[in-house]
């Protein structure tokens, strides 16, 4: 189901014109991409753009398709599709063939909202073909609409691709016949596929194609649709100041033709878009002039559940009129109980009882707590049986099983969890089975049977990878949180591979162990690049003096699996100690190594962390003639330099050569020795203070000495201040061959992409921008960067992830290593260690690995005047180490 990156690309060369764009990915934080707002529904992409049913007019068909179209709106998928059986049969009977397929292509979409595939896909083929036989001339606009049909099946089974070659058949119709409304409305599902394809950036090209195209004509509901899904793929991607902006022109259009639903719609998209900002009091007005001017009882709902989440999220918060949690939870009761049955109506009653769920005082709080969410979520059941919805029964069945397990009913929960299982299993839904799976696996551990427990996480992640990408892209009215609905499920499944049994741990738990951990290190840089990124599928042995070291933080344990060189044999250690503590010791640890003098108390901190890492170790790295370490960092363990930890008697990079990696199936070591080192390099030695991207950084002096001395060891171009301008370094990047760009400029690295970037003369340039000018060189040609250096730049302060912006440059800057700094230190310092580094790779003698070229630079420091960690440890190497 999910798709290979050589077929992906395969698949961007057969675009057309307005199609092709260059392949890269967007990043946004990962607290930016996540909004708490109930029940996780379908997948959406964006905006999902109304399906056009087709009309038919023979008048006892058309009697019968009516009643079907009725009842596809009002999500009474059955029922449609009973009576729109009836009608094919009543078209095909008098021979109106083309008739007979536009009802097929209205009945795919109702078996599609069922869940129920074969069918649908059956109902699409014999419309496609009857369109096609009997009518490929003249009637070509149906063909085209069957084809949109067809290519949402793929999509909602998870075939990308399939479904934009489809739409691009479509579109190619409405093209020819000058259709640009249907055409239009066929590019924004092109859109939504590429999303689930992860070509965030081809997603955002597509909308703004179709932003140009929407100019020119008059207002219409289809030109609100499209800038709101704009907004909305700008606000998935971080660009919160662009969505804002594309959705105050797509709510100025819909208030010019007085349409209540595409208001409502659009101030929903704003409301998300300042809640995201984390704007709560904008937001909650925004949700409330949602719910005002919705037209009809379901959208007014979707704007009150969003309401009544952000209420209780943030209880100081209070609406106009008394509009509190407390006083929307009985409206919100009222108008659900007064709905007739539907799709949205199930989720709607879901997504209130998460949102309670959510609330740590929901077990006594609004009602009766408890017995008010299974109200909901039984009667949530009901009706989708009574729909015969499989999907939205398997999910309330699901959410109920978690209501049972949080309250430790464990028989009633694993019931309920099998049931709901079985059902997501059986319509091939993996995104709930996932979830399920992860839940059953909970309660199987809990119940100690611990084989059976692992089998059901390893299924869990199996399906988490298949379905990740559209979580991703998930549309704000699906609760999906990275840190709640992803990340726990690979660390629990770690803490399960290495505690179970009594015995020693068995040796292909641990390989289990550290395939997981390295899924979860890719899965987050996914997260915070809004991207699919290319993994080695095998890890070959090539450096037969590195030990390779995996911590992972579980909530009442550091553990560390080491593999060794050569054997590859793999050793644990545990440290039995609270997640709370070792964050604060880790905390505390960074802010010791940043101080110009390190306290006795700071010494005892890194020789804590030495204990809990290396010493269990020590014995067996020196048995094995190890020479250098290379670090998978987890979690906080990110912010802190490894090079600095010391055993007492001296610093760890004293010893071993250091290097760290988001992940060995991201990085393919290899040596450098046979790279002729040439470098591209560009400072700022000088701020403009009158100019504000500049008005927060100091002048590094040193800057124009560090460059001088690199040009004096290998073959350099030097572009100082004035020079370093944006256009300047895609110039060069573009036109002049090199293995190596220097960066000696502040810079800065964060969880937020927005606010990871570095300094140029003209202003910043995120990590978007400078991942997308460094891409342009092939990384797999001889002139890929070898190595790309960010002297200067630091971590920004109080983000406990800031350290991802640093992994996320190094994977989408395409250098095979990437040397930067954790912190910003004297720039004096800094000249002299860079000078040795280079001094070292372009040494004539025998050849050394750049983490050695490191290490021997660092070392060379601390004799020299600087041995305070403050100087040398915050410089990481990431990536190829050799």
């Amino acid at each position: 189901m999910r798709n290979s990156q050589a077929s992906k690309n395969r698949l961007l060369r057969r675009l057309p014109r307005y199609m092709q764009v260059r392949v890269r990915c967007l990043a946004t934080s990962l607290f930016l991409v996540v909004l708490f707002l109930g029940a996780a529904i379908l997948p959406t992409f964006a905006h999902v753009v109304t399906e056009n049913l087709v009309v038919q007019s023979l008048p006892d068909a058309e009697m019968l398709d009516q009643q079907g179209r009725q009842f596809y709106q009002t999500e009474q998928f059955a029922e449609s599709v009973s009576v729109w059986q009836r009608a094919a049969i009543a078209f095909q009977s008098t021979g109106d063939v083309l008739d007979q397929a536009m009802v097929l292509s209205n009945l795919s979409l109702a078996y599609q909202q069922l869940g129920q595939w074969d069918e649908a896909e059956e109902a699409i083929r014999q419309a496609i073909v009857l369109t096609f036989n009997s009518y490929q001339g003249e009637r070509s606009p149906i063909l085209a609409q069957a084809l949109d049909v067809q290519g949402r099946l793929y999509l909602s089974r998870g075939q990308a691709e399939s479904a934009v070659e489809t739409w691009q058949q479509a579109a190619d119709i409405y093209i020819q016949l000058g259709d640009e409304t249907l055409l239009t409305r066929n590019q924004i599902n092109q859109a939504q596929a590429l999303q689930s394809l992860g070509f965030y950036r081809q997603a955002q090209e597509q909308l703004r194609e179709i932003e140009q195209t929407l100019q020119s004509q008059p207002d219409s509901v289809l030109k609100v649709t499209g800038l709101r899904s704009l907004g909305n793929v700008l606000r998935v991607m971080g660009d919160l100041e662009g969505a804002q902006q594309v959705l105050q022109k797509s709510f100025s259009i819909a208030e010019s033709i007085s349409d209540p639903q595409a208001m409502s719609d659009t101030l929903l998209s704003l409301g998300d878009v300042v809640r995201t900002q984390q704007d709560y009091p904008t937001a909650l007005t925004f949700y409330q002039q949602a719910a005002e001017t919705a037209p009809a009882p379901l959208p007014r709902i979707s704007a009150q559940l969003r309401q009544f989440s952000l209420l209780r999220e943030n209880e100081q918060l209070a609406g106009e009129g008394g509009n509190t949690a407390e006083n929307l939870f009985p409206q919100i009761l009222q108008q659900l109980a007064d709905l007739p049955p539907s799709r949205r109506a199930v989720y709607a009653r879901i997504n209130l009882a998460e949102s309670m769920m959510g609330s740590r005082d929901w077990e006594v709080g609004i009602g009766q707590g408890f017995d008010q969410v299974v109200g909901l979520l039984n009667t949530a059941v009901q009706q989708a049986r009574k729909l015969e919805d499989s999907r939205a029964e398997a999910y309330a069945l699901g959410v109920l099983g978690e209501v049972n397990e949080r309250h430790q009913r464990w028989g009633e929960a694993e019931d309920l969890t099998q049931e709901a299982l079985f059902i997501a299993q059986q319509i091939n839904v993996p995104d709930l089975a996932y979830r399920w799976q992860w839940q059953l696996g909970r309660l199987l551990k809990q119940r100690g049977e611990e084989e059976r427990a692992i089998a059901a996480y390893q299924t869990a992640v199996e399906n988490l990878n298949l379905v990740r990408n559209d979580l991703l892209s998930i549309d704000s009215e699906v609760q999906f949180s990275f840190r709640d609905d992803v990340e726990p499920v690979y660390r629990e499944l770690v803490e399960l591979l290495i505690t179970s049994g009594n015995d020693e741990v068995r040796q292909d738990y641990l390989e289990q162990a550290i395939r997981q951990v390295n899924a979860l290190q890719v899965s987050e840089l996914e997260n915070f690049l809004r991207c699919n990124l290319a993994i080695a599928t095998d890890i070959p042995q090539v450096d037969p003096t590195a030990a390779i070291f995996y911590p992972i933080i579980l909530p009442n344990q550091l553990a560390v699996i080491l593999r060794l060189p050569e054997t590859g044999q793999l050793q644990i250690h545990i440290n039995a100690i609270a997640q709370t503590e070792v964050e604060q010791t880790l905390d505390q640890l960074r802010q010791e190594l940043g101080r110009q003098y390190v306290s006795p108390e700071g010494e005892a901190l890194s020789q804590q962390v030495y204990d809990w890492l290396i010493r269990p170790f020590s014995s067996a790295l020196a048995a094995s003639n190890v020479e250098t370490l290379v670090f998978v960092l987890d979690a906080a363990l990110r912010n802190v330099p490894m090079a600095a930890l010391h055993d007492g008697q001296q610093y760890l990079v004293e010893q071993y050569a250091i290097a760290l990696t988001p992940s060995l199936q991201l990085f393919a070591p290899e040596p450098l020795t046979k790279i002729r080192l040439n470098a591209l390099t560009f400072g700022l030695s000088e701020v403009r203070s009158n100019f504000p991207p500049h008005q927060n950084f100091t002048p590094l002096q040193n800057v124009e000495t560090e460059l001088q001395v690199i040009q004096a060891q290998i073959p350099s171009e030097v572009f100082l201040n004035q020079e370093f301008t944006q256009a300047a370094l895609e110039e060069q990047v573009s036109t002049e061959p090199f293995s190596v760009v220097h960066l000696a400029t502040h810079g800065q690295f964060s969880s937020d992409p927005q606010q990871t970037f570095v300094l140029a003369w003209d202003g910043q340039i995120d990590v978007n921008t400078l991942s997308s000018i460094l891409q342009r060189r092939d990384q797999s040609s001889t002139e890929a960067i070898e190595l790309l250096i960010l002297s200067a730049c630091q971590t920004a302060d109080g983000d406990d992830r800031a350290t991802l912006g640093l992994a996320g440059i190094a994977v989408q800057s395409g250098a095979r290593s990437t040397l930067a700094t954790l912190w910003n230190i004297d720039d004096r310092a800094t000249a002299e260690l860079i000078s040795r580094f280079y001094q070292e790779l372009s040494s004539s003698g025998t050849p050394i690995t750049r983490a050695e070229a490191l290490r021997r630079a660092q070392v060379a420091l601390i004799q020299s005047g600087y041995p305070e960690p403050l100087f040398w440890s915050p410089y990481v190497l990431v990536g190829n180490w050799l």
